[in-house]
C-alpha cells in the first residue's frame, strides 16, 4: 500500500494542475455536487484544514459571497486567493480553539477531513478518527444553523454505527458515503448528515 500512496495519480496531479495542494479537494467537490453541502454566500467551518484544498475549493465555489473559518494544528499552505477567510492554528480539542472558532458561529455547513497520526493499529487508528468525528459533530452541536449541513472523515471500524445513529437523531438524514476519488486501499468513509434539527 505504501507503493500505491507513493506514486502521484490521476487525482493528485489534476489537484496540483488546478492549484490545489492535495488531492482530497475532489471528494468534497464530488459530494457538494451530490449532497449540496454549502452554497453562495454560506458561512463554512472547515476543520482539519491542512493543508487547505478543501478551504480553498470552498472559497472558489462561494465567488466572493461567503466566508471560511478553517481550523488546523498544521499551517496552511494553499493559497487563499479570493473572498474571506479566516484560519485559526491549533488543536480541535482544545477549548480555547473552540473559542475562538464560536466567534465565527452561526456556521451554514460544517466539514471535518481531519486525520489522526496513525500508527498502524487499526484498531487505535479507528478509535482516534472517532474521536475527531465525535469532535467535529460537538463544534456542528453548538455552531451549526438550523437547516445546516455536515461532513466529516471516518476510518470505517468499530463506533460507526454509533455515529451514524447521532447523526440520525441531530439531522433530517444521515449516511455514510465513499468518493470516487478515495484511494483504492483506503478504509474512510465520510458520514453526511443533511438538515440539522
Amino acid at each position: 500500500m505504501a507503493g500505491e500512496y507513493s506514486k502521484p495519480d490521476f487525482w493528485t496531479r489534476r489537484a496540483l494542475s488546478e492549484g490545489y495542494p492535495a488531492r482530497s479537494v475532489y471528494k468534497l467537490k464530488e459530494m457538494n455536487e451530490r449532497f449540496s453541502l454549502f452554497r453562495r454566500g454560506d458561512a463554512v467551518l472547515d476543520l482539519g484544514a491542512a493543508p487547505g484544498s478543501w478551504s480553498a475549493f470552498v472559497l472558489r465555489q462561494l465567488g466572493g459571497a461567503g466566508r471560511v473559518t478553517a481550523v488546523d494544528i498544521l499551517p496552511i499552505c494553499a493559497k487563499m486567493e479570493e473572498g474571506d477567510f479566516t484560519f485559526i492554528q491549533g488543536d480541535l480539542f482544545d477549548e480555547s480553539v473552540r473559542d475562538r472558532v464560536r466567534e465565527g458561529a452561526p456556521y451554514d455547513a460544517v466539514l471535518c477531513d481531519a486525520a489522526p497520526s496513525t500508527t498502524g493499529n487499526r484498531a487505535v487508528d479507528t478509535a482516534r478518527s472517532s474521536a475527531l468525528v465525535e469532535t467535529a459533530m460537538g463544534y456542528a452541536a453548538v455552531m451549526l444553523k438550523s437547516g445546516g449541513n455536515f461532513a466529516a472523515k471516518l476510518f470505517q471500524g468499530s463506533g460507526q454505527g454509533d455515529l451514524l445513529k447521532k447523526l440520525r437523531e441531530d439531522f433530517t438524514s444521515a449516511r455514510g458515503y465513499k468518493p470516487q476519488a478515495c484511494r483504492s486501499g483506503s478504509f474512510e468513509v465520510y458520514l453526511i448528515g443533511l438538515g440539522k434539527r
